[in-house]
């Protein structure tokens, strides 16, 4: 009797053995499951972490890149600013060693004029300016050039000759007193007597003195930039003038000013402002009469 009710207990153990095992499977095969998910999902967020990290690092890298590029450029262009302004500074030496030169050779050969005050020099910074009153250059009320004035002319062109960096202005000024009645045909105001001693300077510099015609400009200012009170007498003669401005050639190409002053114009001359060569160009040595 018992072995037969052990052999009815084997069938229900056998089952319920069974059923325990394929828990435990199930529930090791979910454990491992899970845990496979788990380390997957850590990678992937380790893989993700990786890749933003090396976008990070590829952004940074492009940013240094870019700064060394800039730095590079900015760099060369220092260099090249660096190289430049030593070249404008050498330049710049030059061309004031030249103007010395210049400035002693003008100082020696009208030494005479300068010392008696009929002549001055002056110089500012890379500008040269000689002042001739106009009794050195022409008699009492005349546009041509006197004997004496194309002697003294004749030894500044001599100087003026070797200058071949300086654009040489030619400026024509006057008192402030009008033309005398006879005079009025030929010269109708201030501005037609100053361009008109201008002209003849400027023509006899190139004639007689050898200066370059493109190095120089005429210009006439009438009475509008006086240097002294026209009420003396002193005034007046020291007004009575002519000045020879010497500007660097590298002044003169930055100034367009300049360079549009030396071209022919037939507009009316406003008060203030030079009146151009081309107003008029009296022969040189050709007389006029004039009571200045």
């Amino acid at each position: 009797m018992e072995e037969e009710r052990g052999r009815a207990w084997g069938p229900w153990l056998v089952t319920a053995l069974v059923a325990v095992l394929a828990g435990l499977v199930l529930y090791l095969s979910h454990r491992s499951t899970t845990r496979a998910d788990a380390e997957a999902a850590a990678a992937t967020a380790k893989a993700n972490e990786a890749e933003t990290a090396r976008q990070q690092l590829e952004s940074k890298l492009a940013a240094l890149e870019a700064e060394h590029t800039k730095l590079t450029t900015e760099k060369d262009q220092l260099n090249t600013e660096k190289e430049q302004l030593s070249q404008t500074v050498q330049e710049q030496e030059a061309e004031l060693t030249r103007l010395k030169a210049t400035y002693e050779d003008l100082q020696d050969k009208l030494k005479k004029e300068i010392a008696e005050g009929a002549i001055r020099l002056s110089q500012d910074g890379g500008r040269l300016q000689v002042d001739l009153v106009d009794k050195v250059l022409f008699d009492s009320g005349d546009a041509s050039i006197s004997t004496r004035g194309q002697e003294v002319l004749t030894r500044l062109g001599g100087v003026l000759s070797k200058v071949d960096d300086k654009l040489i202005q030619v400026s024509g000024h006057t008192d402030d007193s009008p033309p005398t009645q006879k005079l009025q045909a030929t010269f109708p105001t201030n501005w037609e007597l100053s361009v008109a001693r201008a002209v003849n300077v400027v023509r006899f510099l190139q004639e007689k003195g050898g200066v370059p015609a493109k190095r120089m400009l005429a210009a006439g200012y009438g009475d509008t930039r006086p240097l002294g009170a026209n009420a003396s007498p002193q005034g007046r003669a020291r007004n009575r003038r002519i000045e020879l401005l010497l500007i660097p050639e590298l002044a003169a190409k930055r100034n367009t000013a300049i360079a549009k002053a030396a071209a022919p114009s037939k507009a009316t001359p406003v008060k203030g402002a030079p009146a151009k060569a081309a107003a008029t160009k009296p022969a040189v040595g050709k007389k006029s009469s004039s009571g200045r």
